[in-house]
């Protein structure tokens, strides 16, 4: 778990700015000084505008933060990441692991007046999780069938115990869907996408594409009282600088996962108009990684992909993109997740041209007379500004080593369609989340049963090893923490052997805040959360 810490960073203190003093909110509970006052607009930016308004159907950082506004999960969770009750008042977990049983809120509705049922959570597991959702076909393998003796009853029923399932049920990671609305449709081309109909804490007002969305507060939520402002509206701005001025002059009261510039942070940070905490992002410990596509001719041959591990210099990445921001990934996982981290065994590629070239040369591309070995492209996410920097700087590199890489950059619906749809692309670099639990946030970019072309941020690469398949199959029902940790060890050492996907940066995110925003990350969910706590003190 990420600790909140004074956000100093010694590469940009030299010469930039003495920030060891930066507002921070502490990781405890809130102690609500005065009661939370009424009404008013809160208004975030991020960017980029998603493709649709469900976080059901895509992991897409656009659309989990939307998630968890106009939809609920089954729990939320408290700070240290214990399960707290949401559309569930509570649960039963068999001794063997095979049945979990929720005891369902009465008197929910869907925005549209309709009951919300047991029914609802049957079809959203079964029919939209394990089978749209990227991260959600690892998360909920193993359930088998979901029984619904009555309405305010779902027993999930499972061929083997989920010891991360229990950690994926809040709104942005496994929201619930209206069944009356999805059953016997298109769940993908379905109008609701982006027409939502939830039962959160806020219902769809206006959406302008590519532009805004306008939330009001939902007068029949199930929180009494709550929310406690009237409007959400989230504005998309391209330009990360343009982003912080925004928060600056006050036409934005929060920005998200650290949606600016990193010396913007410092600078803001040191304001006392602003709060700046990295509380909030326990569920979503995340990586930037370099995806590899295996089924090109060139990329498919280990020795190629090792040779670009040893070109980039994944410190100076860490360091000089990110700002210090996170840790120099040494494989999949990020040290957040514990006791089934390691870096012991694993291949290192410490950051040498000279073998660089020499395995290039050993895989059968030598230098051509211009100098070059062979020409690709590269794929930025556009989110945040860092992929593309990445993306510039290993470009670069490439060049050194006699790599010729265009840079190609699109939306996100573009970049979507092109790495998960067309799964044409040579190498992409993007940011997700490993997740509180890998099982929840890593399989999916590992486990072959999840190359799923049209399913965004799954298997991209299209790595297929029965090795890693038979641990992570392992480490999704092992119940042994011991057990557990070693199976992921063995993984994290077997993948960077292969290197289907080059980690670069264990990242650390940050929501930034001015002061007159209260209550923005009670949970430990953070701004991905509801924001149905939030007021406004103005």
């Amino acid at each position: 778990m990420t600790k909140n810490l004074p956000l100093t960073r010694r590469n940009l203190l030299k010469g930039v700015v003495a920030a060891s003093a930066l507002p921070m909110i502490l990781n405890a509970p809130y102690a609500q000084a005065q009661a939370a006052k009424r009404g008013g607009t809160l208004t975030i930016v991020s960017w980029p505008a998603p493709t649709y308004l469900n976080s059901g159907i895509t992991t897409s950082g656009p659309e989990t933060l939307l998630g968890g506004k106009m939809f609920d999960g089954l729990v939320d969770y408290d700070i240290g990441y214990v399960p707290a009750p949401a559309l569930a008042e509570s649960w039963d977990i068999s001794e063997d692991g095979l049945t979990i049983t929720f005891h369902l809120r009465a008197g929910v509705k869907w925005h549209d007046g309709e009951p919300f049922t047991s029914e609802d959570v049957a079809f959203t597991i079964m029919e939209i999780l394990k089978v749209h959702h990227g991260r959600g076909r690892s998360t909920f393998a193993n359930v088998t069938e979901v029984r619904t003796p009555d309405e305010l009853t779902a027993t999930l029923v499972l061929s083997a115990p989920a010891p991360a399932l229990m950690k994926a049920l809040n709104a942005s990671e496994s929201p619930m869907m209206p069944a009356h609305i999805y059953a016997g449709a298109d769940i993908m081309e379905n109008p609701a996408n982006t027409a939502p109909i939830g039962t959160g804490a806020y219902r769809l007002a206006e959406y302008n594409r590519g532009e805004s969305i306008v939330m009001e507060a939902n007068p029949d939520y199930w929180d009494e009282g709550k929310p406690h402002i009237d409007k959400l509206v989230v504005r998309y701005v391209a330009d990360g600088s343009t982003r912080a001025a925004m928060l600056e002059t006050g036409e934005a009261d929060l920005i998200a996962s650290s949606l600016i510039p990193p010396i913007e942070i410092l600078r803001l940070g040191a304001m006392p108009e602003f709060e700046v905490t990295q509380r909030g992002y326990e569920v979503s410990s995340s990586m930037h990684l370099m995806d590899f596509n295996l089924r090109h001719e060139i990329l498919g041959n280990k020795l190629v992909r090792q040779a670009f591990a040893h070109f980039i210099d994944r410190d100076w990445i860490t360091q000089n993109i990110w700002f210090g921001f996170g840790q120099t990934a040494t494989g999949p996982m990020p040290p957040a997740q514990g006791d089934l981290y390691t870096a012991e065994g694993v291949p290192a590629y410490p950051y040498d041209l000279e073998r660089a070239e020499a395995l290039l040369d050993e895989a059968g591309y030598p230098r051509g007379d211009n100098g070059i070995r062979f020409s690709l492209f590269i794929d930025p996410l556009p989110y945040g500004e860092e992929p593309l920097r990445a993306s510039e700087y290993i470009k670069q590199q490439a060049a050194e080593v006699g790599i010729e890489l265009a840079i190609r950059t699109a939306d996100m619906g573009g970049f979507v369609k092109r790495i998960y749809g067309d799964q044409d692309f040579d190498i992409s670099t993007f940011t997700g989340s490993a997740g509180i639990d890998p099982t929840i946030g890593v399989h999916r970019f590992y486990w072959s049963k999840n190359i799923r072309p049209g399913v965004s941020f799954s298997n991209g690469s299209g790595y297929s090893n029965p090795e890693v398949d038979a641990l992570l199959e392992q480490a999704t029902v092992e119940i042994d923490p011991e057990k557990r940790a070693e199976l992921y060890h063995t993984f994290q050492r077997l993948v960077m052997e292969d290197v289907p996907t080059l980690p670069l940066t264990a990242t650390e995110r940050v929501t930034i805040a001015r002061i007159a925003v209260k209550d923005h990350t009670p949970r430990a969910i953070g701004p991905f959360g509801t924001l149905a706590d939030v007021w406004l003190d103005r």
